[in-house]
């Protein structure tokens, strides 16, 4: 292997966690009973692998747009597996725009409107670090955080998707977003 394909699997293996939170995004509480999304993340870094010379890109923010697009087609797979409706193009490009919504919705919750390059980039690096620092939260916490401040599920619904109270909700985000801020200032995220 040589030194170059080496950064690139190191920079894809840098977007694990960052692919997990969009998969558990986009995966309907139905679904994730059937479907484990670092599944998907495995099958998507996996179809990069395979076709990392076509990707094109030379910053993370590129690589992350190219992986994004990878885990559309991923989890159109997926949810055709599951559907009873034929393939429908319109769905499949909606597919991606959500996923990219996603990814939207989580840089927005890191910062404001800063649109320098240096800035962009930057946010590129703290949303990889977001996502890393989610996926260290224990699992309750994690999808609660998850499914209200990234989905924007109102409380009484996070409650009936993780099968807890709403007062055990409201614990489990509080604790979240704490331990959150805590890995995210301390920069153990990383």
């Amino acid at each position: 292997m040589t030194a170059g394909e080496h950064e690139q699997r190191e920079a894809l293996e840098r977007c694990r966690e960052y692919l997990g939170v969009l998969a558990r995004f986009q995966l309907s509480p139905r679904l994730q009973s059937k479907v484990d999304s670092s599944d998907l993340v495995q099958q998507t870094l996996l179809k990069a692998h395979e076709n990392i010379h076509q990707f094109r890109g030379s910053d993370t923010g590129e690589l992350m747009a190219w992986l994004r697009r990878i885990l559309a087609n991923e989890l159109g797979v997926v949810i055709r597996k599951f559907a009873t409706e034929a393939r429908d193009l319109k769905r499949e490009h909606s597919l991606q725009a959500r996923v990219d919504e996603s990814s939207t919705r989580l840089e927005a919750w890191l910062a404001g409107d800063q649109t320098s390059p240096s800035v962009c980039a930057m946010r590129k690096e703290q949303l990889l670090l977001l996502a890393t620092a989610l996926a260290q939260l224990p699992a309750e916490q994690r999808r609660a955080v998850e499914l209200h401040h990234f989905q924007e599920y109102p409380v009484a619904e996070v409650a009936k998707f993780i099968g807890r109270s709403e007062e055990a909700v409201v614990g489990l985000l509080y604790r979240g977003l704490k331990r959150l801020r805590q890995l995210l200032e301390d920069g153990s995220a990383g």
